[in-house]
């Protein structure tokens, strides 16, 4: 298995949604192994599969110590509490920008068995859950700051060297 490389920021990968996981198979098996693989390193708490060029609903997280994987995500709960804080993405290395998220969230999904899968948690874990769902749906997470914060997080963006040289 490998450590795969992450897609920046522009890469029309990231910003289409992921198409479902239907073939269990060796091929999905490698797919899962590279995600758990990527995310395994300083850093990264989770990596999409769209993240490493692949565009099939998967992710991995790496939080706290707890190292999993989902297949064919869904959100199926989200607090009403909210959490303000800095999120940072792999795919936007070096930027960070103050997001709104639940508190606490559930998320379903399958493994490589195509078993039932339930990862939920509070705080990291729960940012981590819903960011990388939204990779899955072809959402980068400045696309949901406010109006104002988007147009500064898209401008620094474009400050950036690795957006002029991919």
């Amino acid at each position: 298995m490998a450590h795969r490389p992450i897609r920046l920021f522009g890469d029309p990968v990231l910003r289409m949604p992921a198409d479902p996981v239907t073939v269990f198979d060796q091929r999905l098996r490698t797919i899962v192994a590279d995600l758990l693989d990527t995310v395994d390193a300083p850093g990264h708490a989770g990596v999409a599969a769209p993240q490493i060029g692949i565009g099939v609903r998967a992710f991995s997280y790496n939080v706290d110590g707890e190292i999993g994987y989902v297949i064919n995500p869904e959100v199926v709960e989200l607090s009403e509490k909210t959490q303000d804080g800095v999120e940072a993405c792999l795919s936007l290395p070096g930027l960070g920008f103050d997001t709104r998220r639940a508190q606490h969230a559930v998320v379903r999904g399958v493994d490589v068995d195509n078993e039932p899968v339930t990862v939920s948690g509070s705080g990291l874990m729960a940012r981590c859950l819903q960011h990388e769902t939204d990779h899955l749906d072809g959402t980068v997470y400045i696309q949901r700051l406010d109006p104002a914060a988007r147009r500064e997080a898209f401008r620094q963006v474009r400050e950036q060297e690795w957006f002029w040289q991919r």
